[in-house]
């Protein structure tokens, strides 16, 4: 049995589901996603014509861009980590805060963003207006050559919701092929599912609650420390953040929203520990509640061995990452 707090509703590990089971408005057309890729490596999207949606989500990066905070227009630095769009088709709700619906949300935020792309839509509509190349491949997707705002951000989310990992040996072992792991991975499985305590977090298919939790890695006047507060304005969401989904996560290092951790080893050694709870500042900003750890982190005292197990596992998570060349950029 999985170690699961009371009150937490834990659903059992599975692979994830087949792409044509999902709902009607995420089913994916081909041409859609041709367009859509062309779309997502255009720097020309951007204020200053060189920052495309692949700046930050480089395939040859597991799809994030291996910084702690991504740099964006006029080299500004943000103050998130940039996640891997790695079956961010199972997604309920978008960036690390959880403020976009839907990718399509999410890529008009990304592109009209000062410090990111810092693209203006009806700007960016007119460039593209003028390539003579994107009139084909818009009629293809809609049936007529017109370009909008919508039907940009359309076209790139249907193609990051293209770009999934779903046969790693971790999804092989859960399908029946109990050689696809080592002994080594077996005895991590077992602990991330007991002593290890993570399935209070990540279970299910995407090995995510998709909830928030402020694990102490939120501080304050240090980045975005307010979390899922900014959009709810709950003082349970102080510092919270979205649980990532865990395929792939050998690649994509540094972790956690700010990239606070530097590798796995990091990583799983904060988590060991317990993390801990932050402190009030003496002169604490504005009139905010001090984030409080959740009540799902305790400390684990998990043994050198244990965690290289642990460890293990985590590394059975991956398999082998899409990957793909950008396209010739259209005159």
């Amino acid at each position: 049995m999985a170690n699961i707090d009371p009150g937490v509703e834990a659903a059992e590990l599975a692979p994830l589901p087949s792409l044509d089971s999902l709902p009607e408005w995420q089913q994916l057309t081909p041409d859609k996603v041709v367009l859509g890729k062309q779309l997502f490596f255009e720097r020309r999207l951007s204020a200053s014509d060189q920052i495309a949606c692949a700046s930050c989500h480089d395939p040859d990066l597991g799809w994030a861009d291996g910084r702690r905070v991504s740099i964006g227009h006029n080299r500004q630095q943000g103050d998130m980590n940039a996640p891997s769009i790695i079956n961010s088709i199972f997604l309920h709700e978008v960036f690390w805060d959880g403020r976009a619906a839907n990718l399509e949300e999410q890529v008009i935020a990304s592109w009209s963003n000062p410090i990111e792309m810092a693209g203006d839509l009806e700007i960016s509509v007119e460039k593209l207006s003028k390539i003579d190349g994107y009139s084909p491949l818009f009629e293809a997707a809609f049936g007529d050559p017109k370009i909008t705002v919508d039907r940009i951000a359309t076209s790139i989310a249907s193609f990051m919701r293209s770009v999934n990992m779903t046969d790693t040996p971790y999804d092989r072992f859960l399908k029946g092929d109990y050689q696809a792991l080592s002994t080594e991975q077996i005895r991590g499985l077992h602990l991330f599912r007991t002593k290890a305590r993570c399935m209070n977090c990540h279970h299910g298919s995407l090995l995510s609650d998709q909830q928030y939790h402020h694990l102490g890695t939120s501080f304050e006047r240090v980045g975005n420390f307010l979390g899922r507060y900014r959009i709810t304005a709950n003082t349970g969401d102080m510092g919270a953040f979205r649980t990532p989904a865990l395929r792939g996560i050998s690649e994509t290092a540094p972790y956690m929203h700010n990239g606070f951790a530097r590798d796995l080893d990091m990583l799983l050694s904060l988590y060991n520990i317990g993390w801990w709870q932050n402190a009030a500042l003496p002169d604490k900003h504005l009139d905010l509640p001090l984030a409080q750890l959740s009540s799902l982190i305790q400390p684990l005292e998990l043994s050198k061995d244990e965690v290289a197990d642990l460890k293990a596992f985590l590394l059975s998570l991956t398999g082998h990452l899409p990957y793909m060349k950008p396209p010739q950029e259209l005159p």
